[in-house]
């Protein structure tokens, strides 16, 4: 067998494993990079560590430090309280709000998973409170999480946006992120108007029950997020926001933010650097715990990126990757390459990880598919990865829908819930193959 042969064996594996254990994947791989490229190519080991990612671990660290900083003194939680309040009396307009107030909170720099445990509590509180089917309020929400997940600001968008520098597609970051903003933004909409969001919008509604309030609290391996919140039954008048008066410190932070926005936006700042300056600039001020902060910060997903990106630098070196690329050319044509690929992205994703395991491992593939097969737009076969790969993050068995789950509002059959989310997921990689091939081509 060849060692590009053997380092495929090696990602393959990997792969696997993270579809089926708790193992940190990143972890495995560090270790199977050192094995295969070691012990089996005869590298040197510095040689080996040449691939470990390290503009992008400073940068991942960076981004999640300082929104680690901002969820830990209580500005996201008070921007997200504030945002709810236009949510106003008709239901049918409701689940919209939270789509769009998800994806644009996910958008400024938190990620998919943070926007969602910050408005899966309150999005499920209000469909106890006004009567709104909690599958179709998951949807919403999760979609518009994962529309807003590759924004040059957030962790997943500074992934692409380094892979696809790489791969020959000079800043794109805009573009793919508006193209899974749309697609994602379609398929929520479909979603809306099926499970009876239509219908919705021709009814007004008390919210439902007497006075009560509770608190729901969610914990990710990612964000642990605590957010006082009505649920079924609270008065109509009463609100959490009457608790969450904005500080100075929580001012400084939304300054901060906004400009890192600017920054990066306009000015071409480096996203993670700009980052840990804003981290800096609270830690001195106290405005914000940094210890607390570093605690909080998903070093897990870091090392899954990071140790992935190392594996796949040693394919990218032994010839693995041309491989893997051979593979998928083999059903591919100029013509379907955008079903094939969105379509196994998101059957990996529905199991796997997809900003730690899935887009590492497969968005540096594209150059050898398209010479394989012989033609296609690199820039259509990202998008298509992206979209496929997030679409499916709907399901319990991704974190997005897991958030969404275990906020149901009391009464709801969390089973049956389970089953229509597992089910609306597991098609979404056959839906996204579908659309990608209409307008990726």
């Amino acid at each position: 067998m060849t060692l590009a042969a053997i380092s495929l064996c090696a990602l393959v594996a990997a792969l696997i494993v993270s579809c089926f254990s708790t193992l940190n994947v990143g972890f495995l791989a560090i270790v199977l990079a050192w094995i295969v490229g070691t012990f089996i190519g005869g590298m040197r080991v510095d040689q080996v560590l040449g691939g470990f990612p390290t503009s992008l671990f400073l940068t991942l660290a960076g981004i999640t430090l300082l929104f680690a900083q901002a969820q830990g003194n209580g500005t996201l939680d008070r921007l997200a309280h504030r945002a709810v309040r236009g949510a106003g009396r008709s239901p049918g307009v409701i689940p919209i709000i939270f789509f769009a107030l998800t994806a644009a909170l996910s958008s400024i720099g938190p990620g998919n998973i943070a926007a969602t445990a910050l408005m899966a509590p309150l999005g499920m509180a209000a469909a106890g409170r006004y009567g709104i089917p909690p599958f179709l309020m998951a949807i919403m929400i999760a979609n518009g999480a994962s529309a807003g997940s590759v924004s040059p600001v957030t962790p997943t968008g500074v992934i692409v946006a380094g892979i696809t520098t790489k791969i020959g597609l000079e800043d794109v970051r805009w573009a793919v992120y508006v193209n899974n903003l749309i697609a994602h933004a379609a398929i929520a909409l479909i979603g809306y108007l099926l499970f009876g969001g239509w219908r919705l919008l021709r009814e007004r509604r008390q919210p439902i029950g007497a006075p009560a309030a509770v608190a729901a609290t969610i914990t990710t391996s990612a964000v642990d997020t605590r957010v006082s919140l009505p649920m079924a039954g609270d008065d109509a008048h009463s609100s959490p926001d009457d608790d969450l008066h904005f500080a100075w410190q929580h001012w400084l932070t939304c300054v901060v933010i906004a400009a890192l926005v600017v920054g990066v936006v306009g000015f071409n700042v480096n996203v993670g650097l700009g980052a840990f300056a804003g981290a800096v600039i609270l830690t001195i001020a106290r405005a914000a715990d940094e210890h607390a902060a570093v605690r909080a910060m998903p070093w897990p997903v870091i090392m899954m990126v990071c140790g992935v990106s190392t594996l796949v630098a040693l394919l990218e070196r032994t010839g693995g990757i041309d491989l893997f690329a051979a593979f998928l050319a083999r059903m591919s044509t100029p013509a379907t390459a955008t079903a094939v690929v969105a379509f196994f992205t998101g059957v990996i994703s529905i199991y796997s990880s997809t900003t730690g395991v899935v887009l590492p491992a497969l968005l540096p593939t594209i150059p050898a598919l398209i010479a394989r097969i012989g033609g296609g737009d690199a820039m259509d076969l990202v998008s298509s990865m992206i979209v496929g790969g997030h679409l499916v993050d709907v399901s319990p068995l991704s974190t997005l829908g897991a958030l969404c789950l275990a906020a149901a509002p009391r009464g709801t059959d969390t089973r049956a819930m389970f089953n229509q989310l597992l089910a609306w997921g597991v098609s979404m990689s056959v839906v996204a193959a579908v659309v990608c091939w209409l307008v990726f081509r």
